[in-house]
């Protein structure tokens, strides 16, 4: 990491991959209303024509070309070491952005330098009265390793009637449009670039929180998401990444006193889970389960040195109970039927 004098504010990075049907929809918006930053593509050894249609149709734009396609975290990482800037700004190619998206970000994490990572509000490209998946209003996970969100309890999204109108300390911000204070991202490793794609951004931002440092939801700025660009929804390689993923965000962060706890409550969850895809038919994805397990205990070892570099707190905004019982039994699908209380500290407000 270059340690000379910060040159600019704000860089707004996006890391492309064969995704110049995207820049072509969506960069014009991005360069438009990015006001104050610098657009920087990061192509991240894209086979399509992605690099060339930049050259021809923006020449000034700065494109950095990493070698190697190393997925989200390592494609990010190579990227950012290149640049010098106070906050980075990780959005993705498939997003159209709104006026005024950076600025309520950016003033909000001057405010409070305490303030590590945020994320704006995140909507639906094609349905746009209704959250996105991948962030909607900002992140929260419960006790056994399940993210959710406000606006999206794992598949139900609710439509944004501004009931998540109010700014906000959150578990973890959006890969999919995350503001960085780069200073901090740097001070505890950057992404964890085993992760490849998919829960890397919680694990950075439960390193984050394990440092004493805050997440933000900030809903004055707002942007819409087509996601599932890259790799799309309901893919055995998918469930793959994300079971993997999950298991390793865990081990690496949890408590002493929890981890144990946790993983024997895992194996059940998960048993459950691949036999609830194999009875819908989908073998992949039960297949997937199993294999995430068997990674995860053949880098067992990897994992203990990882864990013993990471600082391991009890943080706020976990959710104390267990989402798949509260969300497939009790059939609790929005965030507001979630009780106070059961969230950590008691440190969160559900107002509807």
């Amino acid at each position: 990491m270059n340690s000379q004098k910060t040159k600019i504010k704000v860089a707004v990075v996006i890391l492309n991959w064969n995704g110049r049907k995207f820049l072509e929809k969506f960069l014009p918006s991005v360069i438009e209303y990015s006001i104050g930053a610098e657009v920087i593509i990061a192509d991240n050894d894209s086979k399509d024509d992605s690099v060339a249609f930049l050259k021809e149709h923006y020449p000034s734009l700065r494109i950095i070309i990493n070698k190697e396609n190393g997925g989200y975290a390592k494609g990010y990482n190579d990227a950012l070491k290149e640049i010098e800037a106070e906050y980075y700004v990780l959005l993705n190619s498939d997003i159209e952005v709104t006026p005024n998206w950076v600025l309520p970000v950016i003033e909000t994490m001057d405010a409070d330098k305490t303030i590590a990572a945020a994320q704006p509000k995140l909507l639906a490209y094609y349905q746009q009265d209704e959250f996105e998946y991948a962030g909607a209003a900002g992140g929260f996970i419960d006790k056994y390793g399940y993210p959710f969100c406000q606006g999206r309890v794992f598949g139900h999204l609710e439509k944004d009637l501004g009931q998540y109108d109010e700014p906000r300390e959150i578990f973890w911000a959006s890969g999919a449009a995350m503001f960085v204070r780069a200073e901090k991202y740097w001070e505890i490793g950057g992404l964890d670039e085993d992760f490849f794609a998919h829960m890397e951004e919680i694990d950075l931002c439960w390193r984050f929180k394990n440092h004493g440092y805050k997440i933000m939801y900030v809903p004055t700025a707002m942007i819409y998401h087509v996601g599932g660009g890259t790799l799309p929804k309901g893919t055995a390689r998918k469930t793959y990444l994300n079971f993997r993923n999950n298991f390793a965000l865990l081990f690496k962060n949890l408590p002493k006193n929890r981890v144990v706890k946790t993983f024997i409550a895992r194996l059940v969850l998960d048993g459950v889970a691949a036999v609830r895809f194999l009875s819908q038919g989908n073998i992949g994805d039960s297949f997937a389960v199993f294999k995430a397990h068997m990674y995860f205990y053949a880098h067992l070892s990897d994992l203990r040195k990882k864990r013993k570099v990471c600082l391991q707190n009890k943080v706020s905004m976990v959710y104390q109970k267990n989402l798949v019982f509260e969300h497939f039994l009790l059939r609790k699908s929005k965030f507001s039927e979630l009780k106070s209380a059961d969230f950590s500290k008691g440190e969160v407000s559900l107002k509807s």
